[in-house]
């Protein structure tokens, strides 16, 4: 699967192929057009991104519990979509958050890559 990830608020690129929003709430001042799909179920749980947005829970804190969210069925059913995107072609997760090092679609996009190279009749990259 070809994933990489950019920032919602720049500029598209020609070769993103699929765009895929992965926030709970849609971005001030995008257009729909800007995206291919939205899939908010792939955003932290409310809960969850208050908490460390509050300095409440560190980032350590934060890693463990946002994997075990995409554990949710309906993050599941998600994560199939971005998994039958990606059966065509390249997808993009956007996000806004400035830096990508502490932003869940860095953390997605190691979680799908290492589900696809688990994936039975995978090839491993």
């Amino acid at each position: 699967m070809d994933v990489v990830t950019r920032r919602i608020y720049e500029p598209a690129a020609p070769d993103d192929g699929h765009r895929v929003l992965i926030m709970r709430l849609w971005p001030r001042g995008i257009r729909k057009e800007r995206v291919s799909v939205w899939l908010k179920e792939l955003g932290p749980v409310p809960m969850l991104l208050r908490a460390y947005l509050d300095d409440t829970i560190t980032w350590e804190q934060y890693v463990p519990r946002y994997l075990a969210g995409l554990a949710r069925p309906e993050a599941q059913a998600a994560i199939a979509e971005v998994s039958r995107l990606g059966a065509s072609g390249r997808v993009t997760l956007l996000c806004g958050c400035p830096d990508e090092a502490r932003c869940h679609r860095s953390l997605l996009k190691a979680y799908l890559l290492d589900s696809a190279r688990a994936a039975p009749g995978s090839r491993s990259r």
